[in-house]
Formats: C-alpha cells, structure tokens, sequence
C-alpha cells in the first residue's frame, strides 16, 4: 500500500501518534533496553508473594484442566458467566450492593471499556448534538484522551490546590467551576487517580453522584487502582456503586495486566449495550483472566490478597520513593502530590523554566523514562502553566533503580532551574 494511501476518518484519527502510544513504546523499549530506568510506564511492581501465589493456582488449574477449558472455548459476549456470578455475590455480600449477573460485563482490558463506554455515550448524537464526558478533575488519565471517536470529546476542569507540609500537596475537586448542560453524556474520574495519586474523598464522591443524577447522566468510576481490589488506596475510602454509576475495574494491577480483563459494573442497560459491543467488535472477551480470578473469589483470596499484600507492598514502596526524592532533589519549588493511591508519583517543579517536555527528553537521552505531565490536561480551552511544570513517576522499580534514576531527575531539574539564575 503507497504511504500517500488516505484512510477513512477512522483511521486518519487512529492511526495518530498519540500520548498513550508513545507511552507504551518507551515502556516496551525501555523493557528491551539494558540498563533503562523504567520510572514512566503503569506496569504494576513484580510482588513476589503474588508471583508465587499465581504461579502456585494456575499450576493447579492446569492440573485440574481449568486453564486449557479456559483456552479451547469461548465465553459469551458479556463474558464468562460463573465468575460474573461469583463477582456479583462477593460484591452483594460484602457491600449490600444490589447487584446480580445481568449488572456485569466484562472486556479486553479496562482500556476497551473506556473505549466503549465514551463512543456509547458521547460524541455525536442521532439528533446531530455532540456530546461530550466530563472531566470533574484535571490531570487526568492520558489514556481517555484519543479514545473518541469524534474529536472533542471532553471537557475537563483545573483543580484547587491545596500546599501541604513537607513539600507535599493535593488536588480537589473546584465545584464552583463545574458546569452541565445538555451537551454533557456522563460525568468520569478515575479513583483514585492515574497519574497523581489522588483520591477523591467520599464526599467529592457523593456530590458527583448527586451532580450526576440532578442531570440525568451516569457517573462513570475508574476505579482500575481502588478499593475494593486491587486495594492501592492509602487513605479512607468506600467502595461505591449505584443503579446510575458505572464502575470499571480492572484485574491488571492485582498483577495481571497480561490477561487483559477489564471488569464494568452498571445498570442493565448500559451491561447489555456493552455486551452488544462485544460481540461486535471482539465476539466474546478472552476466558484465562476470569477463570483465575473465579478460583481467587472461591479460594476467598481475592480481598484478603488485595488488603494484606498489595496494598502494603505499595503503601511502602510509595513512602521509601518519596523519601529518595525528597533527599535528591532540595529544589523549594519542587512538591510532591500527597499519595494518596494508585502506583505512581505525581511531581509539582514550580518555575520551572522549561517544559516537562522537553525534562522528558533530556531525562530520557540519560536512559530514565518518565512521563511528561502535558499528555494528562486534555479538555481545556487554555493552556495552563501548571501543566508544563509536571512528572508522572512510577514508583515500584528496586530501590536501586529508583535512586539512580532520581538522581539524574535531581541533575537535569537543578541544571534547568541554574540556567536561569
């Protein structure tokens, strides 16, 4: 095919070099590079314990033949029945939630349902509208942003930001600036959030929801990090879910991103729209990753895995890496978002005279891949300073690894803010 060939307006929009894919090529790059400091990419820290544990169940589904049935069959569309059983009588156990089969569907990773989920709700309308998502909170996930069909479909909002001690601070939800009006489809964040580390509060929560409902949208929850698995939230949060939310889970970040099962949990409605989709798109979602996690709700390892080692392992891994920072690099303009969840960092250099581009760039000609903050302020009409002045920082590499690689961070960040002085 000549490389002039002009593609459809589906193609000419997916096939664009785009913030997520020039992410996942440094993350398989770095991966094949020796000696490449991996502190960009979201895959989720190697936990030995967890290493071992699926190891140890998918020896013994082989055994049993559970895996190869797994293998040589298809699920249906909405996805393997018995475990979207299993799932919606653990979450009606353990939360009251009023849920059953017909509330779950299941896709090739979250990224597919998001995927779905925006194109079936935004965009342009039957009537000729266009509609968009609404983003309460901005930064926000890089990997919403080229998911839409049309373009421009989104509207994001600028944080309060609120400096606390230790060089740390946090984002909020700015409701003052929050507006809704006809061309809104739904209502998204993520909890807590990829790349920051935020967690909305249980209130910011419940005014969404009630925002949400007061207009007749959904209220779409990312909760690929939250509770009640994989459980990487370091502070108070309630599980969430009603008849108007759409709450999509995910099983990559127990450990498993390699099975891509995404997990969305909705009214039935939206549940058979999505299994509609499915079968269009992909016929069936694959069988491996609902079977394993079938076996950890039956072996009642699930949330007990998810409270007594997921969570733990990353409460300190987070807590040591933001120690080496915070010993690196003595910068005063530099803070910290305060860690609140999730598997990264999320670091504030104010002033900072060039862009985190260009920071990218240069950290990235030393062999440190981090992620620069621009790709994650999609949605707004202004640029915003703020958003040139950001790093997303994965925080489960070995200690070694993360010094050397803060390290450098600290040279390039200390070099940049000399040139000015």
């Amino acid at each position: 095919m000549s490389s002039s060939k002009t593609y459809s307006n589906f193609g000419e929009k997916f096939n664009r070099y785009s913030g997520i894919t020039r992410l996942m090529d440094d993350l398989n790059d770095g991966l094949r590079t020796p000696g490449a400091l991996m502190l960009g990419g979201g895959n989720p820290a190697s936990i030995p314990e967890m290493l071992d544990y699926f190891s140890s169940i998918t020896s013994s589904m082989l055994s049993s033949g559970e895996l190869v049935s797994a293998m040589a069959n298809y699920d249906g569309p909405q996805g393997k029945n018995s475990f979207v059983k299993a799932l919606a009588k653990l979450l009606n156990q353990t939360y009251g939630w009023d849920i059953s089969e017909k509330n779950i569907s299941l896709t090739n990773g979250s990224q597919s349902a998001f995927f779905y989920l925006f194109n079936l709700l935004a965009g342009q309308q039957p009537d000729g509208s266009h509609k968009k998502i609404l983003l309460p909170l901005a930064p926000e996930y890089i990997g919403y942003s080229d998911s839409g069909l049309a373009d421009d479909i989104f509207v994001s909002y600028k944080p309060e930001i609120e400096l606390l001690s230790e060089r740390q601070f946090k984002y909020h939800v700015d409701f003052s600036q929050i507006e809704i009006d006809d061309s809104v489809a739904a209502i998204c964040a993520s909890r807590p959030t990829n790349p920051t580390g935020n967690l909305l509060t249980d209130e910011e929560v419940y005014k969404l929801d009630a925002l949400a409902k007061k207009h007749n949208i959904p209220l779409i929850l990312d909760n690929a990090y939250g509770t009640p698995f994989p459980n990487i939230v370091f502070e108070q949060a309630t599980p969430f879910w009603n008849d108007n939310t759409i709450l999509c889970m995910s099983l990559s970040k127990l450990g498993l991103p390699g099975l891509r099962c995404g997990i969305v949990i909705a009214n039935q409605a939206i549940t058979q729209a999505l299994t509609n989709i499915n079968g269009i798109i992909g016929l069936a979602p694959g069988s491996i990753g609902p079977t394993v996690a079938q076996h950890m709700i039956e072996s009642n390892d699930l949330l007990r895995l998810s409270n007594d080692v997921i969570r733990p392992f990353y409460k300190e891994k987070s807590a040591r890496a933001i120690s080496l920072l915070q010993s690196a690099i003595d910068e005063p303009r530099f803070r910290i978002h305060k860690p609140e969840g999730a598997i990264f960092l999320w670091l504030w250099f104010d002033e900072l005279p060039i862009t985190t581009m260009e920071l990218y760039q240069r950290l990235k000609a030393r062999g440190v891949l981090i992620v620069p903050g621009e790709y994650f302020f999609f949605g707004q009409k202004d640029q915003w300073v703020h958003s040139q002045q950001c790093l997303r920082m994965n925080y489960v590499q070995n200690d070694d690894d993360m010094q050397k690689g803060i390290n450098i961070i600290a040279e390039e960040v200390a070099k940049a803010y000399a040139n000015t002085q």
